[in-house]
């Protein structure tokens, strides 16, 4: 079989390739008003797992099928998370300025404050690690997706360290290593994290079903 034949390796290995970076410019497109990176992230998830899957026609037409089926949804529970986040980010800000500029107890209460902070911080970006893929692949209401992302990213504790580890690995070799791979950027995330996702969702439904 030749290398360049649609069925080898390599041509099927390009192929994906291409469809991260098709992927990844239809994300960036759609998240430009920042409202709508909820649902640009959901139909950028919806879409990966069906590559994984090997279901990847119309990779276009899947996306935007996401987009206009979840975008309400997906919206409010971005908005959601954007106002958790700021007031999380101007709470760490206050009290890191706070601790260093105090001596004796109350430095102890402002770092005991911080540590808390990070805490709550490691709890929020876990829940939205999981909570637009868990969108795009089940319905539910908005508590429970985000109850849910809470419980599945710290039980598969494994599968959420890996994920974020591809995102960490991305931005390094985006902004210290070689800026245009900013062209796979987060369609190539998303399908690297869609092959580690798929099991936990199925074992997930498995176990709910039984």
């Amino acid at each position: 079989m030749s290398i360049f034949s649609y069925e080898s390796r390599f041509s099927q290995l390009f192929l994906r390739f291409s469809y991260c970076c098709w992927l990844n410019l239809l994300w960036l497109l759609c998240s430009w008003p920042i409202f709508t990176i909820g649902a640009s992230t959901t139909a950028l998830y919806y879409t990966a797992f069906k590559i994984a899957d090997d279901k990847d026609r119309h990779i276009t037409k899947l996306f935007f099928d996401s987009f206009k089926k979840n975008f309400v949804q997906s919206t409010r529970l971005w908005l959601i998370m954007l106002v958790i986040g700021a007031v999380l980010a101007t709470d760490g800000y206050v009290v890191y300025h706070l601790r260093s500029s105090t001596t004796g107890a109350l430095a102890i209460m402002w770092t005991l404050n911080l540590a808390l902070l990070i805490c709550a911080a490691v709890v929020f970006t876990v829940v939205l690690l999981y909570l637009f893929p868990m969108t795009a692949r089940f319905v539910n209401t908005d508590w429970n997706m985000i109850k849910n992302s809470f419980l599945i990213g710290f039980h598969y504790l494994f599968c959420t360290i890996v994920v974020i580890f591809i995102h960490f690995v991305m931005f390094y070799v985006i902004v210290f290593l070689f800026t245009p791979t900013i062209l796979l950027g987060e369609g190539l995330c998303a399908v690297i994290s869609s092959y580690l996702f798929l099991p936990v969702f199925r074992t997930c439904t498995y176990e709910g079903e039984e």
